[in-house]
């Protein structure tokens, strides 16, 4: 038995000499030229992966950059709409709805002249900042009449609003939506409040909403 195991013990050391023997062998074949080459070729290959890397640094930090800009100059827009037209802005995850003073004389659709400026704002905001964004019109009424006759007259005044949008904006058709809340009383700025005369006019008015949904970041990180 004893003999048995020295000579396995032997055949192991000699197995593990010829692997030894041949990696001499083999490193022997290396010359010293052909090392400096592959060193040279690895540290290559490093700093083309550390310059991509950089550059891809570089340019996440430019969207960064870019990114915030534009939604400073988003915030200031916005301060200022909000100070010159007295507009009111609510947000949602995906929406922005902004409560505009634009109104409607009692029982009419015709848009006034004095309520265009705050329009013409709004496109110019939209187009900077959310281009391709959907907008929402809506429309309102007072409570006085019927249900379906102020459903339709809010439809008449949205539809007013969507026309100047596309043709003074500058919108696509495609991008501005019309739809009429009436008289809905939940939505009411002044409950109750109906005309004839300028009593109730708070409440002929539109509301307009962004929808920017899925777009709002890819737009606001372009430069």
């Amino acid at each position: 038995m004893h003999a048995s195991l020295t000579g396995i013990h032997a055949l192991a050391l000699f197995g593990t000499c010829g692997v030894v023997l041949g990696l001499s062998g083999c490193a022997a074949k290396v010359t010293r030229e052909d090392f400096n080459a592959e060193v040279a070729r690895l540290r290559q290959e490093v700093q083309a992966s550390d310059a991509q890397l950089g550059a891809r640094i570089d340019s996440t930090n430019q969207l960064v950059t870019d990114h915030t800009r534009r939604l400073d100059a988003l915030d200031q827009e916005l301060q200022a709409f909000r100070g010159e037209f007295n507009v009111s802005i609510e947000r949602t995850k995906d929406m922005m709805k902004f409560n505009v003073p634009v109104h409607f004389e009692f029982s009419k659709s015709e848009l006034r002249e004095p309520d265009r400026p705050v329009l013409d704002r709004f496109a110019t905001v939209v187009k900077e900042f959310y281009p391709g964004a959907i907008v929402t019109v809506e429309g309102f009424t007072d409570p006085a009449g019927s249900a379906a006759y102020n459903r339709r007259l809010g439809q008449r005044r949205a539809d007013a609003v969507k026309e100047y949008l596309a043709s003074a904006g500058g919108f696509e058709t495609s991008q501005v939506k019309a739809v009429s809340y009436g008289e809905a009383r939940n939505r009411q700025i002044a409950p109750g409040a109906k005309g004839p005369g300028d009593a109730g006019v708070e409440n002929r008015r539109v509301a307009l909403v962004i929808d920017h949904a899925a777009i709002a970041t890819d737009q606001l990180a372009m430069p």
